[in-house]
């Protein structure tokens, strides 16, 4: 008999151990690393950026940014991270840059192979120029 209840004793005691207190999951229920956690905890709210998903589709299809602009190395162009920053900093409008109304403020040693791109991103609807925009400060950290 006090075999049995040391048993029984033993399982409770490491059911109650191995359900230890709140663990975060994600939206499908897996488990969330506190590594994890503090990398999404410094990313930018979603809702900040509400045409950042379309923004997305245009720099690496229709915009083909993609190809000169890479999102913590300077490729070509400046990095995504870099562009976000010294627009943020400067409190410059990356839409007036891309109709190619503004100057150069990021690379200016790089502007004359990215005027050759006004062409096609002057052709954008006010809505891409800022789904761009807001991509791109969705990326930054």
């Amino acid at each position: 008999m006090k075999t049995i209840l040391k048993s029984l004793t033993l399982a409770i005691a490491l059911i109650l151990i191995s359900c230890g207190g709140d663990k975060k999951t994600d939206k499908f229920g897996n488990p969330i690393s506190e590594e994890k956690e503090n990398v999404e905890a410094t990313k930018p709210e979603v809702s900040a950026f509400p045409l950042a998903e379309k923004g997305k589709e245009i720099f690496e299809g229709k915009g083909t940014c993609a190809t000169c602009h890479k999102l913590d190395i300077k490729l070509v162009g400046p990095s995504i991270i870099d562009i976000a920053k010294i627009y943020k900093e400067k409190n410059a409008n990356m839409v007036t840059f891309l109709k190619g109304e503004g100057e150069p403020i990021v690379d200016p040693s790089q502007f004359e192979v990215m005027k050759a791109n006004f062409a096609l991103t002057k052709t954008f609807s006010e809505e891409e120029l800022q789904s761009l925009e807001q991509y791109m400060y969705s990326q930054a950290k």
